[in-house]
């Protein structure tokens, strides 16, 4: 194949990602979580998996015509912020007034988010939480803590956004990638067991995303507490 069609093809598969967003949004109109998650999941394993392969075909200049940056990032905050906060209110986990206003403090404070120019880190961590609510939402559903504590985690996590702690990329950051690889892959055989259960409480797979997610959230902020050595 030549690197032309390659290219053409890395844009083709971050493209199916809206396809696995429509199926996730129609599960999740039906009140299936279990299978909405599923569908994330899987929007979540390309997101992965296309950024390597754009960079290792080199799409900027063997497919210029598409720009897939864009693609990916409409493709993001279907799956990781629109998708999740319609979940997070219609599933009754976060409901009422404060549902409303929380579901559009999601939505909204993540588009501004995607928009900022200075997400990115130079290490390819990120600036301020980088609005993964796909993940907090699916963590949500498993312990399924009482309102207040949701609307004090969406209302930490919102404002994070905005400030410059970093976050790390399990992939793209080198610094503990040894131990941040192997989390994120844990939290999404966790997902999956999680999702497999139907989000049942009393699940070990509430332990091990629990786990997992704490590492991915504050290892970034701990990196920043612990300079590297030169």
């Amino acid at each position: 194949m030549n690197p032309r069609l390659k290219a053409l093809s890395v844009h083709l598969l971050t493209a199916t990602g809206v396809l696995f967003s429509m199926l996730a949004m129609l599960a999740a109109v039906e009140g299936d979580w279990s299978e909405m998650f599923l569908w994330l999941l899987v929007a979540f394993v390309v997101d992965g998996v296309d950024g390597p392969l754009a960079r290792r075909f080199d799409v900027k200049t063997n497919w210029p015509a598409y720009d897939g940056v864009l693609m990916d990032l409409i493709i993001d905050y279907l799956t990781y912020v629109f998708i999740p906060a319609f979940a997070l209110f219609t599933s009754g986990l976060l409901s009422g007034w404060t549902g409303w206003f929380l579901s559009f403090v999601i939505v909204y404070g993540s588009v501004v988010y995607f928009a900022d120019t200075r997400m990115k880190t130079k290490d390819n961590s990120f600036a301020g939480f980088p609005a993964c609510w796909n993940m907090v939402v699916l963590v949500l559903f498993a312990i399924k803590p009482h309102w207040t504590v949701i609307a004090f985690i969406v209302i930490t996590l919102a404002a994070a956004m905005f400030t410059n702690i970093k976050f790390i990329h399990p992939v793209r950051t080198e610094r503990w990638r040894a131990i941040s690889l192997p989390m994120a892959i844990a939290w999404m055989l966790f997902a999956l067991w999680a999702i497999a259960v139907d989000f049942h409480p009393a699940s070990w797979a509430v332990w091990g995303l629990v786990i997992t997610s704490v590492w991915l959230l504050v290892a970034g902020a701990v990196q920043q507490l612990i300079p590297e050595r030169a």
